[in-house]
């Protein structure tokens, strides 16, 4: 009845804690009843008069006025209007610096329209108390290590996601527990006037009690513990973006890692192959570029758009041997909308790591993070090739809010959308011959049914009944806010 209790209150905790971190699918809000007739206007021509904000007491009113894809002076043909106003909203809202947005037109006269832009800012400064699993995820920490409370990382974290009212962020972690964590990064997406440019740095010291130091044949973790913190890693990094447009965006990133294991890890009887040397710890630099793509209804939610992410990743200032690793990533994801509220997606992941021949912490691939095969979610299948598809189709069931009993202006009403989903998900993922589980060079696949459920600042919770190739059939849970 203790853990029952226990494990009921770090759901809460998870609950409160992602309260702070996203915002609301339903919030989105545009009353075009007015102006449905302009639709098939063709020939009317209206001028933009004037463009205002209102309800943006910290933002600056520029930074919303980026994202409108109205101009003031603009001229604009009536039939075209809408569309117009309905992506520049969905465009503010992205930014996730409010939870409504709400942008009306108004005639002033026969030729003249001014544009509205309502916004609710959300809350920006959070100094809270901080609580983390420190495994995989939930499922991993729930059957592998019988939900030990003990296996947790907690403290303070401070985050404002609006310093100067430009939309930057200043984040800094104290946590304590099966891990440490000191780290602070700051990130500054509006830097130039033209607010094309952006920066961002950050330093962090973290320390593990355990660490994985192999796989096993049947894809599991095998874990080193002793008594004493066996991994210590210090980063530090600089990246810098370009977003001229819209949708495209490119980033620039240099970071400098080092990292000390326990000096058994690297032995014989371990794994000597964990950094592909004898000694205990290593420095080295990544050079990172990616490329961004993002044209989609609701950044946390997405239900109507398309996703392209690519990277490249040189890791080491040599071609072969050590830590040296050349990465690519590729991500699509295409987001459809159907009649009766039905919505469908299809998203493809993949990675590629040269030369083949990696050391063990190079050869993550999937069973970390989002990178995952439905049902699978039990299994570590490292690669140095790796791909997952998925195919979702889900049903919007219903969407209710619920008044609060107390006032809050950031959020006056506890919104919650439920989502019927089925999917098919599809995998592979290759390995050296040495380094292969029963999983790995194999055609992967799952199917199953599940509830998504959203609410305040686009929490998500997701339960999904899933059944695997290998006959397995079990409940998979998941708590998250949405990318």
């Amino acid at each position: 009845m203790k853990k029952i209790t226990s494990t009921f209150f770090i759901i809460c905790f998870f609950f409160l804690q992602h309260i702070s971190a996203q915002h609301k699918h339903n919030n989105l809000i545009f009353d075009s009843a007015y102006f449905e007739s302009l639709r098939t206007d063709t020939i009317r021509v209206l001028n933009i008069h004037a463009i205002k904000t209102t309800g943006n007491k910290k933002t600056k009113d520029y930074i919303i006025l980026r994202e409108m894809q109205l101009k003031m002076g603009q001229q604009i043909k009536a039939a075209h209007l809408l569309k117009k106003i309905i992506t520049s909203q969905e465009l503010i809202y992205n930014t996730t610096l409010f939870s409504i947005v709400t942008v009306t037109p108004v005639m002033v006269n026969n030729d003249d329209v001014d544009i509205i832009v309502e916004v609710l800012e959300r809350w920006y400064i959070y100094p809270t108390p901080y609580f983390k699993l420190t495994d995989r995820n939930f499922n991993d920490w729930w059957t592998t290590h019988n939900h030990d409370l003990k296996r947790t990382t907690y403290g303070l974290k401070y985050a404002d996601f609006n310093v100067s009212g430009r939309g930057d962020q200043l984040n800094i972690y104290l946590l304590t527990g099966y891990a440490r964590n000191i780290s602070i990064s700051y990130t500054a997406p509006y830097s130039n006037k033209k607010l094309t440019e952006g920066f961002s740095v950050g330093l962090s010291y973290v320390q593990t009690k355990e660490l994985d130091y192999k796989t096993t044949s049947k894809n599991k973790s095998l874990l080193f513990k002793s008594n004493r913190f066996d991994r210590t890693t210090f980063s530090a990094v600089a990246a810098y973006t370009v977003r001229k447009g819209f949708y495209k965006k490119h980033t620039y990133k240099i970071q400098y890692s080092f990292i000390d294991v326990n000096d058994s890890i690297v032995s014989p009887s371990f794994n000597a192959n964990y950094f592909n040397s004898n000694k205990s710890n290593v420095g080295f630099t990544d050079l990172y570029y990616g490329y961004q793509f993002l044209k989609v209804d609701n950044i946390n939610y997405p239900l109507k758009g398309k996703l392209v992410y690519i990277s490249l990743v040189k890791r080491g200032l040599g071609l072969t041997g050590g830590i040296n690793m050349l990465q690519v990533d590729l991500t699509w994801r295409k987001y459809m909308t159907h009649p009766h509220q039905f919505y469908s997606s299809v998203q493809f992941y993949s990675k590629l790591k040269l030369p083949f021949k990696q050391p063990y912490i190079n050869q993550r691939a999937l069973g970390f993070g989002e990178y995952y095969v439905n049902g699978l979610e039990n299994y570590v299948i490292d690669g140095v090739a790796s791909a997952v598809a998925k195919f979702n189709l889900s049903k919007k069931l219903t969407a209710f809010k619920i008044r609060l009993p107390f006032k809050i202006k950031q959020f006056p009403y506890l919104p919650f959308s439920f989502y019927a989903k089925t999917y098919v998900n599809t995998g592979f993922s290759y390995n050296k011959p040495n380094g292969s589980g029963m999983l790995n060079d194999r055609f992967l696949y799952s199917t199953g049914v599940g509830l998504d459920v959203l609410s305040l600042y686009d929490l998500r919770f997701s339960a999904e009944f899933s059944m695997n190739q290998l006959q397995e059939k079990g409940l998979f849970l998941h708590l998250r806010s949405i990318l």
